[in-house]
Parts: structure tokens; C-alpha cells; sequence
């Protein structure tokens, strides 16, 4: 071969590759919630979008339908597919530069299943679980799970995903309240449901709020205001290094832990450099006033050998703003920049031992007020074997001279505002939904009165983004949770669940009450299935015009005259029922002027309730199921749906003003 003809190969060869390489980069490519098997939704316009190179020409074939689109000098293209009856299986062909055929695709009713970790709950945690997944086929119903993504931009895509057909084999990680929510609506209607699930553990409603909506609350205006465009590996990384010069300047890390090992959590620990502190209460009030760094506790606490054979579940109530805690040296849990996050930890056995046990709780705080800030009783050991309230009188040790900060950095889901907005909803925005299912708010307790802004803000934020003002919107109220009280008290979960109820002022809500489903000792219920059903009431009375009984008794008048109070329900087209073989009602509590509470006897007369008290001459007050768990709370209807909590005063709670 001479050399003219070599250089002629080798250019034609370079040609060759150049133009490869430009038809990969010229691809269509479609975002990862657009794929084989999903479902579109029916009776409306529906999107269909991606990527390409500028002013490519792109082709969308669909059920009859075919539409051309040029792409934008940004690359970007959608077209709009009219609207179809359910139906299919359908495939669909998206021809540019390439070719994508998309298989096996359905029409029928799409809904976002979204929240924190009761949303999260999978079906194979849940009650029955074995029998439930082996039932689960149900080619009709489709799953997509949106992988956990943090961004402090709205985001075009999400990093992965894929649309499942329902089945034993693909339903055992799938949010349990969504599928058990999505087989009562496919049975009830026979039209095919798409999920998508994009929750997160964990998780404020801040979290899950469009920047927009969020520089309307001066609260979070100035939390987003410093949201920088970067990604939060890049902002992880310079904080990290920031940390770790400060420390620098300090002159060396913090005494309590040398060379990354936690020296102050070794149960032998001499303790003598260490005071006093009653918690929980801010460490400003106990003559720490203006410290903002590192502050480490410690209590010990004495075991049965009953009780240090179980594994047991740490509670500690919400720690402003980071932890880190130890059991006998062992670390059982972390949580950064939460300060309104209750902590709960899993202790297994093998950490525990009979006799005395030292839990050891390493506290940052970065601004404002340090230290442990709930409720006496939301600081507990528990055990099956017997709970050990841990608040009282703790051990202290402010670590480094009085300021130091861990050079760990971790960028949590509620570090700022729309962060999983960004990263978990904006990629969906142009995938036509019927409606959301949400189960949140156990994050927010602490500020249940804020929630009342928070919570209706963010169905407005969703139902604006995604442009429908009549978006289905369906949420469950909080479960009974904690121990069971003795004597009327406040409650922050209370509080919030009121917050709840007053967000169905919206239209086309409803609300899945659950205060008789949940359990006293695990935040996570497994009875998931009366919960997805309870929403799917809610969602088959206000959308689909279904002639069901969807939700419990609701008040609708008082009177009080003299000591006995009389209430007037409305027992939702069915009859009110109290679930007492005696027919004692139970569950209410009576004030008066003087704004005590005291349980109430009553009983029931058609749907009236007639209240009294003993110890109340003259009631102005009066509270039904107000409690962290109201396990008593026994008013329900006829289908089998209790009352929800409520009050008819309103004094300020216990959360008024944070």
C-alpha cells in the first residue's frame, strides 16, 4: 500500500468516526420517567419530551397518533398527545436520529405517592407481607421509583428509574400506602393506575417546596436565599475543607475525639471535668448562653437482663441542630443539621448489656440555641421488656474551649428548603398525573402550627407546577404514637394533626384519619393496607364520584348546658357508632375557665354526644382524642372510620410561635 492510498484510508476511517460520534451525540434521549411500561393519563393532554440536537426534527407515534417537533436551539423538544380513553397495551416510537420503541404502555390514571419514611414503608415490612406480595399480580397496575436526589436546582431528570409491571417479584420494595392506595382504586374502577413513588425518610414538608413558594414565607426566604447554584458535592466538599481550616486556626481538633475515635463516649471515662444539666431544655438556659459549637451528654442507665436481651429503639426527641450518639461506645445513629427532626435510633441487643448502660450524645450547634428541645416524655429508652424514660438530670462537657465543629459535613435532605423539590419532583412536572397520595408531617410536629401554612402551601406549590388547580391531593392524617397518657395533656402531634385537618379547607383534598391504626412503641406501623384504603376512599368519593363512605364523623354543632356538653356529628352517610360493649364513649376531655382538662363520661344518643365532668361545673372546653396516642378514642361510623381528633377551643399549644 503506498502512502496516498494510506492517508486516503485513515481519512475516510477519521471521517467515519467523527460521524459516529456525532449521531451519539445527537441521540433522542428520553427522561428516565418516559419508558416501557408506564402508564399516561387518560382524559388529558399528555406530554411527551427530551432531548436531541438543535433543530433536530423528532417524530412521536402513539395510539393513532403521530406528531412532529423540532427540537430548540437548546436541544430540548416536547410534543402534546390528545386526550385518550384507558386502554392498551400500546407501544409507542420516537424517531430522530435514532429510533426508540417504547413497549407495553397503558393508558389509564397516574398518581405521585410521596412523603417520608411511612410513604417509604415497603410492602415487605408491612403486615401479611408474604401473602400480599404472592397476590400481587396485577399487570394493570404499574410502579416507577424515583431514587433519592438532592439537588439545590430544579432538576430536568432524575439519575435513574424505571416503569415496573406489578408482580410478586417487583412489588416487595415499592411504597406499601401506594400500592395498597393503588389496588383499591384498579379494583373500584377497572382503569389501569401508574405509581410513582418519590419519597423520603425523614424529610420536612420545606424540603418538598418549590423555590417559589418558599420566598413567600419569610421564614424560608432567607433559607433559600443562600442556596447556591453548585452541586452538593462541590458545596459538601468546600464547606469540609472550610471546617477543617477553622479547626486549624483553633489550634487542633476537639478533646472528645483523637484521632476519629469518640474518647468521650468509652463508658470509663473519668468524669470529674464534667457538670450537671437537666434535659431537655437549650444549653443558653442552663448558663451556656451564646455558644455555638459542641456540647457532649451523657447519663447512665441500668438494664434488666430482660431488657438488655431485646433490641430496643433509642427516642431522644428533636437536638438543635446535629448528633451524634453513642450506646457503650457503640454508635447507634446520626443525624446532621435537623434541628426539628425527632431522633430515633434502633439499638440492637448485642449492644446492650444487664446493668448500667452509658449513652453519650454529642450535640453541634451552628446558630441560635444548642441542645436537646422537646418533650420530657419524647426522651425514652424502649424496650418490649419496659421503657426507661431518659430525661432529667445529665452529665455535660463542652468540647475545645467552648467551639468546634466536626469536619464531617453531610448535605441532608433538610438542610434547605426545595431541595428534593429540585431533585425529586421538577423532573416529573411534565408527566401528566390524576393526583397526589402524601403521608409526612412527622418532621414538623415540633412546629405544628407553622404546618398550617406549610402544608396547604405546598399542595398549592404542586397543583401551580404541575398547572392543575384541581390536582387530587389525598394525605394521612399522623397515627397514635408514643405511650398512652393517664391524664389529659398537650401534644405537638396533636397540633399537627389539627394543622392537617384544617388544610381540607382546600377542594379536592381528603384526609385517611389513622389515630387507631398506628403503634405506641414504632413510629412505623405495618398496617399499611387500612391506610391505602382510607386514602383510596377519600380519592374514589372526590374524583371518581364513587358513592363510597369516605371519611369518619365529623362535628358539626355544641352546646353546653350547665355541667353537660352536647355535640351534633355528622356521621358521613352512615350511622355513628361507638366501639365500647357498654357504650361508654370515650376519649374526650372537659375544661373549664381555669383551662384544665379532665376526662369526660358521655354517651350516646343518635348522633349526639352528651359530655360531663365531675370535676367541671362549668365547661368552655372541650377535646376529643387530643394526645399523642389516643388509644382509647373509640367514635367511629358505621363503615368502619373513626372520628378525628379535634378541639373547640383555642388556646395557644405548645408549638404556637416556633
Amino acid at each position: 500500500m503506498n502512502t496516498n492510498t494510506y492517508i486516503k484510508q485513515l481519512a475516510l476511517l477519521m471521517m467515519g468516526l467523527i460521524i459516529a460520534a456525532a449521531d451519539l451525540s445527537a441521540e433522542v434521549i428520553l427522561p428516565k420517567v418516559i419508558g416501557s411500561n408506564m402508564v399516561l393519563q387518560r382524559n388529558r393532554e399528555v406530554s411527551i419530551w427530551g432531548w436531541a440536537d438543535a433543530r433536530e426534527k423528532v417524530t412521536v407515534a402513539f395510539n393513532g397518533q403521530e406528531t412532529q417537533v423540532r427540537a430548540g436551539k437548546d436541544g430540548t423538544w416536547m410534543v402534546v398527545l390528545q386526550p385518550m380513553q384507558a386502554g392498551g397495551p400500546f407501544e409507542m416510537v420516537i424517531d430522530g436520529k435514532n429510533t426508540i420503541s417504547l413497549q407495553n404502555i397503558l393508558v389509564g390514571d397516574v398518581w405521585v405517592c410521596s412523603g417520608q419514611s411511612n410513604m417509604e414503608w415497603t410492602v415487605q415490612n408491612s403486615d401479611n407481607a408474604e401473602k400480599e406480595i404472592a397476590a400481587a399480580e396485577h399487570p394493570e397496575i404499574r410502579l416507577f421509583t424515583v431514587p433519592k436526589n438532592i439537588q439545590f436546582m430544579p432538576a430536568d431528570d432524575i439519575p435513574s428509574g424505571e416503569w415496573n409491571v406489578c408482580s410478586p417479584e417487583t412489588v416487595p420494595g415499592f411504597s406499601a400506602v401506594g400500592y395498597f392506595f393503588g389496588r383499591k382504586i384498579h379494583r373500584e374502577t377497572g382503569v389501569p393506575v401508574g405509581l410513582i413513588s418519590s419519597n423520603w425518610g425523614g424529610t420536612n414538608v420545606e424540603t418538598w417546596t418549590s423555590r417559589e413558594m418558599s420566598q413567600t414565607d419569610p421564614v424560608m426566604r432567607d433559607a433559600v436565599a443562600t442556596i447556591e447554584n453548585v452541586s452538593p458535592g462541590e458545596l459538601q466538599a468546600r464547606i469540609q475543607k472550610e471546617r477543617q481550616e477553622f479547626i486549624a486556626s483553633l489550634g487542633g481538633l476537639e478533646e472528645g475525639i483523637v484521632n476519629g475515635e469518640p474518647v468521650w463516649a468509652e463508658p470509663s471515662m473519668d468524669l470529674s471535668a464534667w457538670k450537671e444539666m437537666k434535659v431537655p431544655g437549650v444549653w443558653e438556659d442552663a448558663g451556656l448562653g451564646g455558644l455555638d459549637g459542641v456540647v457532649w451528654y451523657r447519663r447512665t442507665i441500668t438494664l434488666s437482663e430482660e431488657q438488655a436481651a431485646q433490641d430496643a429503639l433509642l427516642k431522644l426527641g428533636p437536638i438543635d441542630d446535629s448528633d451524634r450518639t453513642w450506646i457503650n461506645g457503640k454508635e447507634v445513629g446520626s443525624t446532621m443539621d435537623a434541628y426539628a427532626a425527632e431522633r430515633e435510633y434502633k439499638v440492637p441487643a448485642a449492644v446492650l448489656t444487664p446493668g448500667l448502660n452509658t449513652v453519650v450524645v454529642r450535640i453541634e450547634d451552628y446558630r441560635g440555641n444548642g441542645g436537646f428541645w422537646g418533650s420530657p416524655d419524647a426522651m425514652v429508652l424502649q424496650s418490649p421488656a419496659g421503657n426507661i424514660n431518659l430525661s432529667g438530670t445529665w452529665k455535660y462537657r463542652v468540647s475545645s474551649a467552648g467551639f468546634s465543629v466536626n469536619t464531617a459535613v453531610n448535605i441532608s435532605p433538610n438542610s434547605k428548603p426545595t431541595l428534593l423539590f429540585n431533585g425529586m419532583i421538577h423532573p416529573l412536572l411534565n408527566f401528566e398525573v390524576l393526583g397526589a397520595i402524601w403521608y409526612q408531617g412527622e418532621s414538623n410536629a415540633g412546629q405544628a402550627y407553622r404546618y398550617r401554612k406549610l402544608f396547604p402551601n405546598l399542595i398549592k406549590d404542586w397543583r401551580n407546577h404541575w398547572n392543575n388547580p384541581e390536582l387530587g391531593f389525598y394525605f394521612v392524617q399522623l397515627a397514635n404514637f408514643r405511650d398512652a397518657k393517664d391524664q389529659p395533656a398537650e401534644s405537638d402531634w396533636a397540633e399537627l394533626r389539627e394543622a392537617q385537618t384544617m388544610t381540607l379547607d382546600l377542594p379536592h383534598t381528603g384526609m385517611a384519619v389513622a389515630i387507631d391504626i398506628g403503634e405506641a412503641n414504632d413510629i412505623h406501623p405495618r398496617n399499611k393496607q387500612d391506610v391505602g384504603k382510607r386514602l383510596a376512599r377519600a380519592a374514589l368519593h372526590d374524583i371518581y364520584g364513587k358513592e363510597v363512605v369516605w371519611s369518619g364523623p365529623v362535628l358539626q354543632t355544641f352546646t353546653i348546658d350547665g355541667p353537660t356538653v352536647v355535640l351534633q356529628f355528622d356521621p358521613m352517610d352512615s350511622e355513628l357508632v361507638v366501639r365500647d360493649k357498654y357504650g361508654y364513649v370515650k376519649g374526650f376531655a372537659i375544661a373549664g375557665a381555669d383551662r384544665v382538662f379532665h376526662w369526660a363520661k358521655g354517651v350516646q344518643y343518635g348522633n349526639n354526644i352528651y359530655l360531663r365532668s365531675d370535676a367541671v361545673d362549668v365547661p368552655v372546653a372541650v377535646r376529643y382524642a387530643w394526645a399523642d396516642n389516643p388509644d382509647d378514642a373509640n367514635l367511629y361510623n358505621a363503615a368502619g372510620l373513626p372520628a378525628g381528633p379535634f378541639r373547640i377551643d383555642d388556646w395557644p399549644g405548645i408549638t404556637s410561635g416556633r
